[in-house]
C-alpha cells in the first residue's frame, strides 16, 4: 500500500542494477533420427551472453501521488539462431501479450539482418501511485502477479516465469488500471483491467481479487477473465505447527461466452500444493505437488497440446499432468549459499534439476553459477521429419550458466 502522508517535499529516488548472465544451450541428442535430417532440426551447442542494466526511478509528487518507472538496456552477444523463433525448443510464455503498445523492443539488428550482436531495451515500469482516503489505485505499467506456491502457480497467468528461467526478480510490467481496496485487518478488495494490443477487450483482462484472514489462514479469491476465457481461483497459505503449507488452485473456462456447444470444450483444472520448512537457520526446503489438467497422460500427444488454448492464452507451459517438485537451499557461510531444486515428470519419469551456487562477493555485489539438465528418454525424429518426444525433459536442453550482479 502507498502511505497515507507524512512527506512534505518532493522526493527523487534512483537506483537499478547491472547483470551478466553466459549461457550455454548443450541439445540433447536425438535417440534416432534419419540420415538426411534437415539442416533446421540439427542439434548444435550454442551460447548467448546478456546484459542487463536497469535504471529505476521514483518520484514522490505529494504526499498521495507517486510516479514509477523503470527501464532496461540489454545487449547481447548470442550465436544468430536466437534471433529467429525456432518450434523446436522449449514451451514459453508470452510475457507481452498484456501491453496496449510497447516501444520496439528490438534495437539491433534490423530485420532480415543476420548477426551476433543484439541490442534490446524495455520501458518495464511507467504507472502512477494515487493514495486515495479508501484506496489506493495505480494506473500504467505494472507488475501484477498472484500465487502462494513456490513453483508452479496456477493462478499467476498475466505474466508468470517459467522454471528454467534465469532472472526471476521483477516481474515483467503490463499496462493495467488497478484498485486495491484495504477491508479489516490483513484484508484486501482488489479489482483491475489488463490491457491487451491495442486495448482489444478480447485481447484483455479483467479481474476481481479478496483477500482475508480467517481459521489462522491467509484466504484469497480470484475471478479473472483473460483473453476470451474465465478463471475462478483460489489462495490458502498457513502454517501448521512449525512448518509452511500452501494450496492454490485454478479452474478455467475456455470461451464460455461463445456458442453453448463449445462451452465444456478444453476446460481444464491446475492445483500445487505443498509445504516448507526451516530446518536449522542455515538449511531451508519445501516440496510441492502439481496437477496440471490441461496436460497429456502420453508423451505422443506433447506437441499436439502447443496449439491449444491453454497453451496459447493460459500460460500453460508443461506438458504433463501430474508433478513432484522437491527444493533445498543450505547456507554453507555467510557468503555463500548452495540450492537445489527438481520437476518430477511423474507419468514419463523425466526430471529436470537446477542445482546453484550464490557467492556475495561484497556489499551488493553476487556471483551465481547453476545448470538446468534434463533426464529422461531422448527425442526421436520419424521418417517424415516429425519430432516425437519420448518424455518431457528429455526433450529440453542443458543449460549451464554463470551470474554476475551489482546493485546501486
Amino acid at each position: 500500500m502507498l502511505p497515507a502522508g507524512g512527506l512534505t517535499k518532493t522526493t527523487l529516488d534512483v537506483s537499478g542494477y547491472y547483470k551478466n548472465f553466459s549461457v550455454i544451450f548443450n541439445p540433447h541428442e536425438y535417440s534416432s533420427a534419419p540420415d538426411n535430417l534437415p539442416q533446421s532440426l540439427e542439434q548444435s551447442v550454442q551460447g548467448m551472453v546478456t546484459n542487463r542494466l536497469r535504471i529505476k526511478a521514483e518520484y514522490q509528487v505529494t504526499d498521495d501521488i507517486t510516479l514509477h518507472g523503470a527501464y532496461n538496456f540489454v545487449p547481447r552477444i548470442q550465436d544468430p539462431g536466437f534471433f529467429d523463433q525456432s518450434f523446436f525448443s522449449v514451451p514459453s510464455v508470452d510475457r507481452d501479450r498484456y501491453r496496449a503498445y510497447d516501444i520496439n523492443r528490438k534495437v539491433y539488428p534490423h530485420k532480415g539482418q543476420s548477426e551476433s550482436v543484439g541490442m534490446y531495451q524495455n520501458l518495464d515500469r511507467a504507472f502512477v501511485g494515487l493514495a486515495l482516503p479508501n484506496a489506493d489505485v495505480y494506473v500504467g505499467r505494472q507488475p501484477i502477479a498472484w500465487g502462494s506456491a513456490r513453483v508452479i502457480n496456477p493462478t499467476d497467468i498475466i505474466a508468470p516465469y517459467t522454471f528454467d528461467d534465469l532472472d526471476t526478480e521483477e516481474r515483467t510490467g503490463v499496462d493495467a488500471l488497478r484498485v486495491r481496496i484495504p477491508l479489516g485487518f490483513m484484508g484486501e478488495f482488489d479489482i483491475g483491467y489488463v490491457a491487451g494490443k491495442k486495448f482489444a477487450f478480447e485481447k484483455s483482462a479483467v479481474f476481481a481479487r479478496t483477500k482475508f484472514y480467517a481459521v489462522e489462514t491467509d484466504i484469497s479469491v480470484l475471478l479473472l477473465k483473460f483473453q476470451e476465457h474465465l478463471m475462478a481461483g483460489i489462495d490458502l497459505a498457513r502454517s501448521i505447527q512449525d512448518a509452511g503449507f500452501w494450496l492454490e488452485a485454478a479452474y478455467v473456462l475456455n470461451r464460455p461466452f461463445e456458442d453453448l456447444t463449445l462451452q465444456n470444450v478444453d476446460n481444464y483444472f491446475r492445483g500445487s500444493v505443498g509445504l516448507d520448512y526451516s530446518f536449522s537457520g542455515e538449511t531451508y526446503g519445501f516440496i510441492e505437488y502439481h496437477y496440471n489438467d490441461a496436460g497429456a497422460d502420453d508423451n505422443k500427444d506433447y506437441l499436439g497440446l502447443l496449439d491449444t488454448p491453454a497453451y496459447q492464452d493460459g500460460a500453460v507451459y508443461l506438458l504433463g499432468k501430474s508433478y513432484v517438485a522437491p527444493g533445498l537451499s543450505w547456507q554453507y557461510t555467510p557468503l555463500v549459499t548452495i540450492s537445489g531444486q527438481a520437476l518430477y515428470n511423474t507419468a514419463d519419469r523425466s526430471i529436470f534439476l537446477s542445482p546453484s551456487l550464490e557467492y556475495n562477493i561484497a556489499q551488493n555485489v553476487y556471483f551465481d553459477l547453476g545448470v538446468f539438465f534434463g533426464i529422461g528418454r531422448r527425442t526421436v525424429i520419424s521418417e517424415e521429419f516429425q519430432p516425437v518426444l519420448r518424455s518431457e525433459f528429455g526433450f529440453y536442453p542443458d543449460i549451464y550458466y554463470t551470474s554476475f550482479r551489482l546493485y546501486f
